[in-house]
């Protein structure tokens, strides 16, 4: 908990000057929080996560190079105790998914108000998390909309899967992966049985169609 002394280091990381110099700008105005720095991309903002330790990371999306998504999976791998906010002007789904997923434990758009802002800073402090009504409405439909088709398969069976749709039979599967026959023929079966078929051809299908795996033409052999 923090103490009464104690101020919460916060990291910004925009690519835009104009949006830094306004974030410090506002943020300074809160006798709670440290500004101890300020970056365009996501290498400088896990080289200042190492130097400085900061409490919270406000983080950008779209950033060239490294992007926020990429920089925010790094950073709670990296350092697990820092929390990072996401504030971003993008609210599809598809971007809150990812960043959420990435470990961010807060989504917000730029449109927010510099007092609700404050307030989600002080909240990841204590490890609570703030959703703009977008991300909310994202993380409820998730939750009631049924598994996309494989989202069951394992690493290892999805590398798998992916060499079936260029056609290799499980000899030639083995023979590129390195693996025993026997070892391909069962996680085949595994395969088959998690997307409910009874053939390769099906299964491939499926994974072409769903973009399971990547491929546009397949020509699975038994």
């Amino acid at each position: 908990m923090m103490t009464k002394t104690e101020k919460i280091k916060v990291l910004i990381v925009d690519d835009h000057d104009m949006v830094r110099m306004g974030l410090i700008s506002l943020l300074e105005n809160f006798d709670d929080f440290e500004i101890i720095g300020d970056v365009s991309n996501g290498l400088m903002a896990i080289e200042l996560c190492s130097q400085h330790h900061p409490h919270v990371v406000l983080m950008d999306i779209l950033m060239p190079g490294m992007d926020g998504i990429t920089t925010t999976r790094l950073i709670r791998e990296k350092f697990p105790d820092i929390q990072v906010i996401a504030l971003t002007s993008y609210s599809d789904e598809e971007t809150i998914q990812k960043v959420l997923k990435a470990g961010a434990l807060s989504y917000l758009l730029k449109n927010v108000s510099v007092d609700e802002l404050a307030e989600a800073v002080r909240k990841a402090y204590h490890g609570q998390s703030t959703l703009a009504p977008e991300a909310t409405r994202v993380l409820i439909n998730a939750t009631i909309r049924p598994p996309s088709l494989g989202h069951d398969l394992t690493d290892r069976e999805r590398e798998i899967l992916t060499v079936m749709v260029e056609g290799l039979n499980n000899p030639q599967i083995g023979e590129r992966l390195f693996i025993s026959t026997s070892t391909v023929k069962n996680h085949v079966s595994n395969i088959l049985s998690k997307l409910g078929t009874v053939s390769r051809t099906q299964a491939v299908a499926l994974a072409v169609e769903y973009k399971i795996v990547a491929g546009e033409n397949f020509n699975a052999r038994e």
